[in-house]
């Protein structure tokens, strides 16, 4: 039998966000660029520039040119988690508008 679990307390502290009143757009919000495409749009031009910042780090790495590898892991990381989440969004966002066709029909 597995023994009790005491109080959990978080490792590090829980900051709140500030919540803006309903009916008006947040801060940096999705409404202020244009709703979702301009959202896609501004993720896209976020993982080209941390793809360029891989790639451009991997040609120092080969010339050695880089002081640190790992810097460029780091970057490499970023860029290959930053285009999973892009296409999980894109993905999701199609099978929504799929779904919204087929209730249509």
């Amino acid at each position: 039998m597995l023994p009790a679990v005491g109080a959990v307390s978080p490792a590090l502290p829980v900051q709140t966000a500030a919540v803006a009143p309903v009916g008006a757009p947040a801060v940096g919000s999705v409404a202020d660029d244009g709703g979702f495409a301009g959202a896609l749009g501004s993720a896209i031009d976020g993982l080209q520039q941390l793809q360029s910042t891989s790639q451009t780090l991997a040609v120092q790495a080969v010339t050695g040119e880089l002081d640190d590898v790992h810097d460029y892991t780091i970057a490499s990381a970023q860029a290959a988690t930053a285009l999973e989440l892009t296409a999980a969004v894109r993905n999701k966002a199609v099978e929504a508008f799929t779904e919204i066709m087929r209730m249509q029909a």
